[in-house]
């Protein structure tokens, strides 16, 4: 982290070193979120990114990307942002993919001028997937009768305590439909040429990072350390940004309750959170 009595010394004495920022965007992507589980949204990462792209002096930002993914709305607004701010500021951008890069987690790595991951990195899974589960035989042997009453006739689609229906099943494929080919318009704006014309590129298909930079999913394999020195020459330095925040500042009531109820919220979550990185091996 930069000293802050560095600005104290006159210019021709201070160090030449130059000092790369790092946004580092770990979890799954979903809006909210829990302070005893990390996750990526616009809300959490944007003061992180706004910070790192206010640095004049650096050329470049960038960001290490650790994901499953998660909503897709969430992940373009993230995308998006590294963006925005990458032209405002006239910043390189530098994605380094950690373990997992995928489905959301690659979207938001597109955001890169160049994507470097290590050779057993995970990338790819560029699809759109939904889930859920069916309690219809299990309320039956309970024996409770499920009330639903509602103003249009499709206001319960998928109610997971009803039969499922083949025209709810067919609207929301067509919904996802419509999200993924969001996805794969993103990828190829961003990736262009480099891309191969493998017929399960946009499938939901994932890769190692040897495989993903054959396919043209990566630009280079390698850590982010070192691709920033050979870019920048020995003495560059990585200097992570990290978020303020006061002992009590999580929540309202004091560090107790936000711990109770933060605990209390994850248990809801941490199935099914495990269970998207489950899906890549990890």
């Amino acid at each position: 982290m930069p000293n802050p009595l560095a600005k104290l010394v006159p210019q021709r004495f201070r160090s030449k070193d130059i000092v790369i920022p790092v946004v580092r965007m770990n979890g799954v992507i979903m809006s909210g979120g829990s302070p005893l589980r990390s996750s990526i949204s616009l809300q959490s990462v944007a003061p992180l990114l706004e910070k790192a792209f206010a640095q004049k002096k650096a050329p470049a930002v960038a960001i290490l990307v650790n994901s499953p993914g998660g909503s897709p709305v969430q992940s373009r607004l993230v995308f998006q942002r590294i963006r925005d701010l990458a032209v405002e500021k006239n910043k390189h951008v530098i994605v380094a993919c950690e373990d997992l890069a995928a489905s959301g987690g690659y979207m938001i790595a597109c955001a890169g001028d160049e994507i470097v991951a290590d050779p057993s990195s995970v990338v790819g899974s560029i699809g759109v997937v939904s889930g859920g589960f069916g309690f219809v035989d299990l309320i039956k042997k309970l024996g409770v009768e499920r009330r639903v009453h509602t103003a249009g006739q499709n206001k319960a689609t998928l109610d997971p305590f009803r039969p499922e229906r083949p025209e709810d099943v067919e609207h929301l494929k067509a919904l996802q439909l419509d999200v993924h080919q969001t996805f794969i318009d993103l990828v190829k704006a961003r990736r262009g040429p480099k891309l191969s014309d493998h017929p399960d590129l946009f499938t939901g298909l994932f890769w190692s990072g040897t495989r993903g930079l054959e396919l043209g999913l990566v630009d280079r394999l390698g850590d982010l350390r070192s691709v920033v020195r050979e870019k920048y020459g020995d003495k560059a330095k990585l200097a992570v940004i990290r978020e303020k925040r006061g002992l009590f500042s999580r929540r309202p009531g004091g560090a107790a309750a936000s711990l109770v109820g933060a605990g209390v919220e994850a248990a809801f979550g941490v199935a099914e959170e495990r269970a998207m990185w489950a899906r890549f091996g990890l």
